[in-house]
């Protein structure tokens, strides 16, 4: 306990938000209404900048249910910045012509296919620039001499499967139907090219560049649609983009992320794990283009790349965390480090640059994504979407070090309790982020299915950890929890709890846990197994059962490479031990479970697994099983983000602020807010963005 102590008090990093003039705390309702910075594309010469802005339909309100809502603004200096469409045109993959004149987009018109679409800079009508006639474009890039359009589009109709399936042949085969993208050349002039020229590529491409000498393509290929190769298989091919002949392939031997070409055409910076089993592309690789030879520049390193972006001078810009905090790195052409600029309490996650304008997305602890610009090393705020924050009060938050039972370092979120600090410590929310290739950044917390400032501002303490198995600590870190499925990585969270009730922060007898997907497996693990020490939990999209997960998941290939290092038929009897199904004697935590009917990453039966096996062999324990309609891993639909959010602190307030175990279960409806309840179904066009 000593140790623990003393570890607890190693505090740094520390961000108080101490709001002005504020009036309230922070609401479900306004979660619902939350606006964020999206796509960003500098203009060739750096005097403007394109952005989307995201939105989701506020249901609280009363408009229509949806996905989020696109906006495209240009902007030219801070705060100033204006919208260039109507507001029914929701576009994605923004970008400005090779002479700075347009700005594109993607975009469905009614009831079109997605097409490439332009509006002026200096005003005017937006026109449909290229299109492909059978088909969706998911992704484009303008030639270096603005003549032609890329464009990556979906796979030929089948014109005979359509024709049985409106016979009432629809029977699915799975796994075997799912068609290659295609990629074209369409010629841009006053009419949109009616037969581009179809370019072979290799494989599934699912994402590509253009070389500044128009002729070189840059594919991202996997061997098959299937996301299992898309994340273990996906490669780097350098294309003629004439006849589609294949010059070199960049062999990286595990993930990929981001990959950029230079501007001399030379060299890719690529985004790429070190090797097949690393949990997570973070590693800054450099790429030479003739021959696909490849070096990792920062491996090892305890940190995570997370975007890249070549200077015009040659010099490339990425974008780095460090743990919970992040850093804008510039590296000379041969790999070394140029030099560094510390944003302080901003969490930058994406950079843009051209002419003399460098530009990156952040947030930070007091708001969600903004657009800031680099200028004279410091970072300036372009973009201010939220003005109704300055009325929120905000609770304390800051980054805390303590220290594992084994002895390991462990980092995490904290955002203390708003109010007055109570005498035996406050009840807290334990929210685990999933993958668990992934980390948490001491910026902003707050989402439909993360408690955050709204928890805190009904007297809970929210920690968010980095346990083992996360990424920004370096590879060996990643790759601990391998090959120990609920082993260390989860009592890592135990740990966690132990030395925040040290720390005098949280009551022991209050500690509830929140997740989704590895989050929700962490989260039905300490409602079993752990339950003794967990008072409440709020399970999404969770594994309950590592056997049948692996039978009905989409990355079986992923699970084996960089979680397991086994195969379920090396091991039932281990997995059976690991799996919370297991442990449902010990279940005395009263359990919520969501989950999105659609699921294919985590299939809805671990829910349904789970639930029944709680119901079955402990009838006294509070749980219950929510479904969401339509939706995946993860809800996309306004209304069923509300309707989430309401759940989970409703359960909570329930059972963990009380701490009563024992008490009666909340309704199955939650209270919505007045205009809710006038939120109109999703329409058809809500799945286009």
């Amino acid at each position: 306990m000593k140790r623990l102590a003393f570890a607890a008090a190693t505090l740094f990093t520390s961000v108080s938000i101490a709001a002005t003039a504020a009036a309230r705390p922070m609401t479900p309702e306004d979660v619902a209404k939350l606006e964020s910075v999206g796509a960003i594309a500098v203009s060739p010469d750096g005097s403007r900048v394109a952005f989307t802005t995201s939105r989701m339909p506020d249901v609280t309100e009363g408009e229509d249910n949806g996905s989020a809502k696109q906006e495209l603004k240009l902007a030219w200096g801070p705060d100033m910045a204006r919208a260039y469409l109507p507001a029914d045109v929701s576009p994605s993959g923004v970008q400005f012509s090779p002479d700075g004149l347009m700005v594109s987009f993607v975009w469905a018109k009614d009831d079109e296919k997605r097409a490439v679409w332009g509006v002026p800079v200096d005003g005017g009508a937006y026109r449909k620039l290229a299109a492909i006639k059978d088909s969706s474009v998911s992704s484009y890039a303008w030639a270096p001499d603005g003549g032609t359009l890329y464009l990556l589009a979906g796979g030929e109709e089948d014109k005979q499967r359509a024709a049985q399936r409106k016979g009432g042949f629809n029977a699915k085969v799975y796994e075997e139907e799912a068609r290659l993208n295609r990629l074209f050349a369409a010629t841009v002039g006053e009419e949109v090219d009616a037969k581009p020229r179809e370019i072979p590529v290799p494989g599934y491409v699912s994402a590509f560049k253009i070389g500044p000498d128009g002729a070189t393509g840059i594919v991202e290929s996997a061997p098959s649609p299937l996301i299992d190769d898309e994340y273990t298989s996906k490669r780097v091919h350098v294309i003629d983009l004439a006849t589609g002949a294949v010059r070199a392939v960049v062999k990286t031997p595990g993930k990929l992320d981001d990959v950029e070409i230079s501007p001399d055409g030379k060299q890719l910076a690529l985004v790429a794990a070190i090797d097949a089993n690393d949990p997570a592309a973070t590693t800054l690789h450099l790429a030479d283009v003739a021959t696909g030879e490849f070096r990792a520049i920062n491996a090892g390193a305890p940190e995570a790349t997370v975007d890249a972006e070549w200077l015009p001078d040659g010099r490339l810009a990425t974008v780095v965390h460090v743990g919970a905090q992040s850093t804008l790195r510039v590296y000379k052409a041969d790999g070394s480090v140029d030099h560094e600029h510390d944003p302080g309490a901003l969490i930058l996650t994406r950079v843009e640059a051209a002419g003399n304008k460098l530009v990156v997305a952040a947030d930070s602890p007091a708001h969600p994504t903004e657009l800031f610009v680099l200028n004279d090393g410091a970072f300036q705020r372009w973009t201010n979407h939220n003005p109704w924050l300055s009325e929120i009060t905000f609770a304390p938050q800051r980054t805390i070090t303590y220290t594992a039972r084994d002895g390991q370092q462990i980092e995490g979120i904290l955002i203390e309790p708003l109010g007055e600090k109570q005498r035996k410590g406050a009840p807290t929310i334990f929210d685990v982020h999933g993958g668990p290739e992934a980390h948490e950044s001491n910026g902003w917390q707050t989402g439909y299915s993360n408690p955050g400032q709204v928890a805190a501002a009904k007297g809970y303490a929210v920690f968010l950890p980095n346990y083992r198995g996360s990424t920004a600590y370096g590879t060996a870190f990643s790759k601990q929890h391998q090959g120990d499925y609920a082993g260390k990585e989860f009592d890592d969270l135990v740990d966690g709890k132990r030395a925040l009730v040290v720390m005098g922060v949280t009551d022991p007898k209050r500690v509830g846990v929140t997740g989704g997907s590895y989050g929700g497996f962490a989260t039905a693990w300490s409602s079993t197994y752990y339950s003794s020490e967990f008072a409440a939990g709020v399970m999404f999209v969770g594994i309950s059962n590592n056997v049948s997960k692996f039978g009905t998941t989409d990355i079986p290939n992923e699970m084996y490479l960089v979680h397991e290092r086994k195969w379920p038929w090396e091991e039932w009897d281990h997995l059976m031990e690991r799996s919370p199904i297991t442990h449902v004697d010990k279940a005395e935590t009263p359990l919520l479970i969501m989950h999105g009917e659609d699921d294919t990453r985590v299939s809805p039966t671990q829910s349904y697994e789970l639930y029944r096996h709680i119901k079955t062999r402990k009838p006294g324990t509070p749980v219950r099983l929510v479904l969401y309609p339509g939706e995946g891993h993860g809800n996309r639909l306004a209304a069923s983000r509300y309707d989430y959010n309401l759940r989970m602190m409703q359960w909570f307030d329930t059972y963990l602020k009380t701490g009563d175990r024992k008490a009666a279960m909340p309704g199955p409806r939650p209270q919505l807010a007045d205009g809710a309840k006038g939120a109109k179904p999703a329409s058809k066009d809500d799945s286009t963005n």
